[in-house]
């Protein structure tokens, strides 16, 4: 098997790239190489991170993540695609263009050019930096064993709790985070792990030290998952049933929100 495309990119990938490694790999079997940086995109704006297009045939990438735009997508290519990317999209793809969509794309791709967003990627990294530490202090799993990046994925299993009740207890006390996969899981649907993110709060200006306390709030979310699910059956409805007769839970939400409203929205 002779593939004609790699496609490299993902959603839960805490290191950076090694895009030369993808193009020799490409090259070898004379494939093109397409990269997909939608959750990098704004540290790829801000040459935080390896650049993507220096390898690749093709980027393609989203624009409300880590760029902090408008929900859309963007393709770039090398000119001997142009034809074939263009025809692609139009007519094949999409027709009616939505200009309020585009001039809010201009506006977020603007502010990537400035220096504060360079801040604000820096800041996104340093604090994911001090989330994945300060939950290994603790004695949590971080796959990788940290991060280079805006994300952070824990590992769950040891502790036998699955990410999906985890992110529901998390959602009731109002903290987002996702359920993940983590490698070896065997079901995406009960994954053995979740995703955490630092661009959001990021924004509102919290620092290294301000996730040292969101860290805090995680563990106890921890200890609050952990008691809620030995009083549980085992389905994750009988987990959430639990959380709603769980006084600690309005307690813990409670202090997220005192912490959070300390840091305005921009």
């Amino acid at each position: 098997l002779r593939s004609s495309c790699v496609c490299a990119g993902a959603s839960a990938y805490p290191r950076d790239w090694d895009y030369e490694r993808m193009r020799q790999i490409a090259d070898s079997v004379g494939a093109y190489l397409l990269n997909d940086m939608a959750h990098i995109s704004g540290l790829a704006a801000a040459a935080a991170c390896n650049d993507p297009f220096k390898h690749s045939d093709i980027v393609t990438s989203t624009t409300h993540k880590s760029l902090r735009g408008p929900r859309a997508g963007m393709i770039f290519y090398r000119k001997r695609h142009e034809a074939a990317v263009n025809f692609a999209v139009f007519p094949c793809l999409q027709g009616g263009p939505h200009n309020n969509q585009i001039a809010a794309l201009a506006v977020a791709l603007r502010e990537a050019a400035t220096p504060e967003f360079k801040q604000y990627i820096a800041a996104v990294k340093a604090n994911a930096q001090a989330l994945a530490a300060a939950l290994s202090a603790r004695g949590y799993r971080i796959v990788t064993g940290g991060t280079d990046n805006h994300l952070v994925l824990w590992d769950l299993r040891p502790l036998r709790l699955t990410g999906s009740k985890f992110e529901k207890l998390c959602d009731a006390v109002g903290i987002t985070l996702n359920k993940n996969a983590v490698f070896g899981d065997a079901s995406a649907a009960s994954p053995g792990g979740v995703r955490l993110g630092t661009p959001a709060m990021s924004t509102r200006g919290l620092d290294e030290a301000d996730f040292e306390q969101v860290a805090e709030f995680l563990h106890e979310a921890i200890e609050l998952s952990l008691s809620v699910q030995g009083r549980s059956g085992r389905k994750l409805c009988d987990f959430v049933a639990e959380l709603a007769s769980t006084p600690e839970v309005a307690l813990l939400r409670q202090r997220v929100r005192d912490f959070s409203v300390r840091f305005g929205m921009p």
